[in-house]
This record gives structure tokens, sequence and C-alpha cells, in this order.
């Protein structure tokens, strides 16, 4: 999943970052509102962390100009503002979820999965599609019932392709899911990521479409 962090502090920003990519996910990271506007105008996001104190065009600016685009994009503020106003009117303007700093790594991650089970409209965490079940929380992939050991980008596309197994998805699509900037990409990695998972999966489970891409489930 490839997020788009918009913090001007630092030393958060580079914590978050960090923590964020050891779990796996692909993080691009901006330390102020025009920079965070013209990221998302140029590049497809899974959800926004979204400070309140950016300059260049402050936290709630650049969310109603998300909202007035009518994007159903998912919004996390991240936030020192603590107050009651403060909060009410993030949530009214159109965020997701509100959380005040300092807040511990293994909230935002839960906060970040319960907003992507809302936007594609899941109930429950776990992902379940043909002979697969997957857990994002824990980190764990279960074949037929059996547990199967993945890498993290094994375990990141994987979970792209289930999140949408109707969805036939290229290469340079999954790329762009999988890696963010200054990430180092060879020319070949998807394919490598799903020559690896075929082996350890059953060359059944991924399927390609000549000239399209890639998906979960029956032949299309």
């Amino acid at each position: 999943m490839r997020l788009l962090l918009a913090e001007d502090d630092a030393m958060i920003g580079e914590g978050l970052q960090q923590g964020l990519r050891k779990e796996g996910y692909s993080v691009d990271w901006v330390q102020d509102g025009k920079s965070a506007l013209l990221a998302l105008e140029t590049t497809e996001y899974a959800l926004l962390l979204l400070d309140l104190g950016l300059p260049r065009s402050d936290g709630m600016e650049v969310l109603r100009r998300i909202r007035r685009s009518e994007t159903a994009l998912p919004v996390i503020i991240i936030t020192a503002r603590d107050t009651l106003p403060d909060r009410v009117a993030g949530l009214d303007c159109g965020a997701d979820d509100y959380l005040v700093k300092p807040f511990a790594m293994e909230e935002l991650l839960a906060r970040m999965r319960a907003v992507s089970r809302r936007q594609a409209g899941r109930a429950q965490s776990e992902l379940n599609v043909g002979p697969l079940r997957m857990d994002p929380a824990g980190h764990l992939l279960w074949l037929r019932g059996q547990p199967v050991t993945v890498s993290a980008k094994e375990f990141a596309l994987l979970q792209v392709l289930m999140q949408g197994p109707e969805r036939i998805l290229s290469r340079e699509q999954l790329e762009d899911r999988l890696y963010g900037w200054g990430e180092e990409v060879g020319s070949n990695a998807v394919q490598v990521h799903i020559f690896n998972l075929r082996k350890k999966l059953g060359a059944e489970v991924i399927r390609s479409v000549r000239g399209v891409g890639y998906h979960i489930g029956e032949d299309q």
C-alpha cells in the first residue's frame, strides 16, 4: 500500500516513514501543504496521513481542497491539536479519522486498517480470496489453511491483489502501489515477486492476462 505522509516536523516525519516502511508500507513524505496537493495530483495513493500545522497551505485547507475534488481518498489527521472544536472541525471537514500526537505506532496502524476496511466496505480485517486467507494486522498468510511465509514486498503485492480480486492490475500499477519516491525499483521487480509467490502458492493462484496484467482467481 502506498501512502502520502504530510508532516512538517522532520523528526516525526522520519520516524513515521521508517516505522511504516518496516510494516511493509510504501511512504512518500512531504513537509508542506502545497507539496501535498501536488503529490496528490500526480500520484495515486491509498491513504493520506495529514498534519494540520503545515506551512504553505495548512492541513485543513488541504483537506477542504481534497474533498472539493470529490475524491474518496481516505484521510487520517495526525496532529497535536487536541481540543474538541479542532477534532469536530477536522472530522466535519471530511477526515476519516483524527489522531492526536503523541500516539503509538500500533494505534496508527490499527486506525489505518480500520479506515481501509471501511473504504472497501468490509467489516472483517482478514482478506479471503479463493484458497488464500490473509491477516494484514499480523502479517500472516494461509494457503488452504496452511501458513505460508513470504517477504514483506511479496505480502504487500499479494495484499493489493486480494483487495480487488476482480481487477486486473498492470506491472506499472503494481509498481506504483508498492514503491515510493527514492526506492530503487528493478525493471523486473514485480515479475520476480510474482515468480516467487507462484513458487510458494502454486502457479494457478496469481493469474496473468497477456498484455494486460495480473489478478487472483479464475481466468478472465
